[in-house]
């Protein structure tokens, strides 16, 4: 490789008990209001003796919950942890009644800060289920409780360290008579508001249907209003909370899996298909991206075939090897490729290459060495010129496989405005190969220690391997993989190899 010259929401006041909230008309009454503040101001003053009001991250699915609570390890397909949840008899929402949480052993350091899990209930008669306000953890510590008697309401407590949102379906939905037969639209509008939380359906007893229809549309489950007791309900909240970090992370690998997809598609379709229709030259080439999982590195060749029969062969660098400078290898290949039909070669050729990088680049230090090479009609001779890039090696029936003179190098595109690429001409002969590469080939490392492959190196061990009778694709890959073992593993830098045999 050549070397390169969310913002939180705070908890409003009224809740942490520091303000009193202004009365609503048709909210709560005054008695539940004095409750409701009391219970706020609890809950600020155990935040500050333990450190427990925690904010969630971006991903709104909070990751400092107690191992012995929510855990992550133990998550099944369904999202229910094996060492949060045990299952046990099974009611008719998919929990147990009798089976209590099996707890997991506790973390060590900073982890082992136990996170006081916040529901949020939003109910127009909150009285109407009192089991709400006496829960408590598997650690038996009290979760957080707090109650919104409508949606306005919800939305203002709605904030990053609420875990778990306990919804009554039967409170009316805004723009109700647009929705007059949307028996969800209440869930709807929640899931809208709070998409990266963990919804638990209230519903009426007997309504199932009404129930399995919202975990259809979104809720982590449905309860039954007059089935609730503080151990159910307990449960119920954890294994929404669980749940909801699994589909959270099974959506974001699926969403990374597609995303990985639609690239390799994307790099596969800007590798060049070489156009050498009519030429008797025999083409292979070998590409290894220095990026992992990548297809489609810094490094980048071309050859095409013009119509008076000539051969054009192109291999380059960009320096590095990021997304960036693969994008920019693209470009400058479709660049090179279509100067060349439309008849530019050598210096004129490259001259205008490099005003295409100097456009295009991010980076006024940004540059890439280039070899091209033009082979006659005949195929006895070419044209050769060099940017800053390796010589080609040549190899002979008759004579060692060697590099080509590189005396006239020019610099590399990109370091100096106005400079020249002198073409060479060569002599090629009757029967060859021409091999060109990119520096990744040679700059591997041998052994353990610093001493680099080089080009005397790799020019041994083509000899060798020609010796051994290796041609085309199995010469290339054969070369790629001993400089990889003798690096001893993957290459660091993007390797790009390109043969062209003639045999008369």
């Amino acid at each position: 490789m050549p070397v390169p010259v969310p913002r939180q929401r705070a908890i409003p006041a009224v809740e942490s008990g520091q303000a009193q909230a202004a009365p609503a008309v048709g909210g709560p009454s005054k008695e539940e209001a004095t409750r409701r503040e009391e219970v706020l101001r609890a809950e600020a003053t155990a935040a500050e003796n333990d450190g427990s009001l925690n904010a969630t991250p971006a991903d709104g699915v909070h990751h400092g919950v107690s191992t012995t609570g929510v855990s992550t390890p133990g998550v099944s397909t369904t999202g229910v942890s094996t060492e949060g949840v045990a299952s046990k008899g099974t009611s008719a929402n998919g929990l147990s009644d009798d089976c209590p949480a099996s707890p997991a052993p506790a973390a060590t350091g900073t982890a082992a800060a136990h996170t006081t899990l916040t529901l949020l209930m939003i109910e127009d008669d909150p009285t109407a289920a009192p089991i709400v306000h006496d829960l408590h953890d598997s650690d038996g510590k009290p979760i957080r409780v707090r109650t919104a008697r409508n949606l306005t309401e919800a939305e203002r407590l709605l904030t990053d360290d609420v875990h778990c949102i306990l919804l009554d379906l039967a409170l009316p939905a805004p723009g109700k008579a647009k929705q007059a037969d949307d028996e969800l639209a209440v869930l709807r509008h929640v899931l809208r508001l709070a998409p990266r939380h963990a919804v638990l359906a209230l519903t009426a007893s007997g309504d199932a249907e009404r129930g399995a229809d919202a975990v259809r549309v979104g809720a982590q489950d449905y309860l039954f209003k007059d089935e609730l007791d503080g151990r159910l309900l307990s449960r119920a909240i954890r294994y929404a909370v669980e749940r909801k970090r699994s589909d959270t992370a099974e959506r974001r690998l699926a969403e990374g899996k597609l995303r990985a997809q639609e690239n390799a598609r994307l790099e596969r379709g800007l590798l060049p298909t070489p156009l050498l229709e009519g030429s008797p030259l025999r083409f292979a080439a070998r590409y290894r991206p220095g990026r992992s999982r990548a297809l489609l590195g810094g490094d980048f060749y071309d050859t095409v075939r013009t119509p008076d029969g000539t051969v054009h062969a192109m291999i380059g660098d960009v320096c590095g090897h990021g997304p960036d400078e693969a994008a920019l290898g693209v470009e400058l290949r479709i660049a090179w490729r279509a100067l060349t039909l439309a008849g530019l070669c050598g210096d004129e050729l490259l001259n205008t290459l490099q005003q295409v990088l100097e456009h295009e680049r991010d980076d006024d230090e940004i540059f890439a060495t280039l070899c091209t090479v033009d082979i006659a009609p005949d195929g006895r001779r070419a044209g050769l010129c060099l940017a800053g890039h390796p010589a080609p090696l040549i190899a002979r029936p008759d004579r060692p496989a060697r590099l080509l003179p590189y005396d006239n190098n020019g610099p590399a595109l990109g370091l100096l405005p106005g400079a020249r690429w002198p073409r060479m001409q060569v002599e090629l002969g009757a029967e060859w190969s021409l091999m060109l590469y990119t520096d990744g080939l040679i700059e591997g490392r041998i052994g353990e220690g610093r001493e680099r492959l080089g080009q005397d190196g790799m020019v041994e061990m083509i000899r060798r391997q020609l010796s051994e009778g290796l041609r085309g694709e199995a010469l290339l890959r054969a070369a790629v993989n001993e400089v990889r073992e003798l690096n001893g593993g993957e290459l660091t830098d993007d390797v790009a190899v390109l043969l062209l045999d003639r045999v008369p």
